[in-house]
């Protein structure tokens, strides 16, 4: 009964509340000093996760191949007595593996090699299976004309593997360039020098491609390096091929020689670059109903007819 007198005397209900409020305002004030910042610390463990994989990606760029590699003997003896460089093209050759992400004498000599050897493989593989081992039973004139084809064949082998190594390089360049073109247009309108510019922009870009950050690895080199930096550009649109890569060197060659600002032709160079791979992603998009067509007339419409078709068949069957 005492106790319950206290709680309902009015000093002591009010002094109770007066040390609740007390306490609950204590408690709101060092509550944020106690609990730990969960954001700072998230954003602590995403920063140092980046730069783990800035490290890794570094770590594998340095630990690539080197770019310029002595040639195997035999091949580049084989090379310099039958003089391949004279009479295969060497110098169309050197400009399609440099397209291709082979660079060096190394690369030069066993082309050349393998454009020797290759048709020579390709003949005697030939012979040996139609005229030797007699796989086909065929006249002796189409065995001679399968000889040819194959001989053929060997002479244009390494033709297409450079054509196709070249075609997936581009793709794999036009794909990030865009992401490249918005980075370098960042840095440059920070105020940073075009060579910082390229090998920040190569530091970023490893993630995505390295293709491409060794190619803006190379334009970095060749700004400091070389005596005219036009030179520098045109390497970069030489060793791509690509028309949206010339147009960013050419933009860079202008405001080299005239002053011009370099950011406004970036910016519009960059949206341009969007522009034309949301083009392609239609353009393929578009192309798409065509090749269904025989697909869906092949496989599709059949299994579709025996679908409807065949309770209606078993009623009729079975009426009779």
């Amino acid at each position: 009964m005492q106790f319950l007198s206290q709680l309902i005397n009015p000093h002591f209900a009010g002094a109770l509340l007066a040390a609740v409020a007390a306490a609950a305002t204590v408690f709101t004030l060092v509550q944020p000093l106690i609990e730990p910042d969960r954001l700072a610390g998230r954003m602590k463990s995403v920063g140092k996760e980046r730069d783990r994989i800035r490290l890794r990606e570094r770590e594998r760029l340095n630990q690539k191949a080197s770019l310029r590699q002595e040639p195997k003997a035999y091949m580049k003896r084989v090379v310099e007595r039958l003089h391949l460089g004279d009479w295969l093209g060497a110098e169309n050759a050197k400009n399609s593996l440099t397209m291709a992400g082979y660079r060096g004498p190394q690369a030069e000599v066993a082309f050349l090699f393998f454009r020797l050897v290759t048709p020579i493989a390709f003949f005697f593989v030939a012979v040996f299976y139609l005229f030797v081992l007699e796989v086909l039973d065929q006249p002796v004139l189409v065995r001679f004309g399968i000889v040819v084809v194959a001989l053929y064949l060997g002479i244009k082998a390494p033709e297409l593997f450079l054509r196709n190594k070249t075609a997936k390089r581009q793709a794999e360049i036009t794909r990030n360039w865009p992401d490249a073109l918005d980075l370098l247009l960042i840095c440059v309108e920070s105020g940073m020098a075009i060579e910082g510019a390229f090998r920040r922009v190569g530091v970023e870009i490893a993630n995505q491609s390295m293709t491409l950050a060794e190619e803006m690895a190379l334009t970095t080199a060749e700004l400091s390096y070389l005596s005219d930096r036009r030179m520098a550009y045109e390497n970069l649109a030489l060793r791509t091929g690509l028309e949206s890569v010339k147009n960013i060197t050419t933009a860079l060659i202008q405001a080299e020689r005239y002053g011009t600002p370099v950011g406004q032709a970036l910016r519009v160079l960059s949206q341009e670059s969007r522009d034309q791979r949301m083009n392609e992603a239609e353009k393929k998009a578009a192309a798409l109903p065509p090749k269904l067509t025989v697909p869906m007339i092949l496989f599709f419409l059949p299994v579709l007819f025996v679908v409807i078709l065949t309770p209606a068949m078993v009623q009729v069957f079975s009426m009779k």
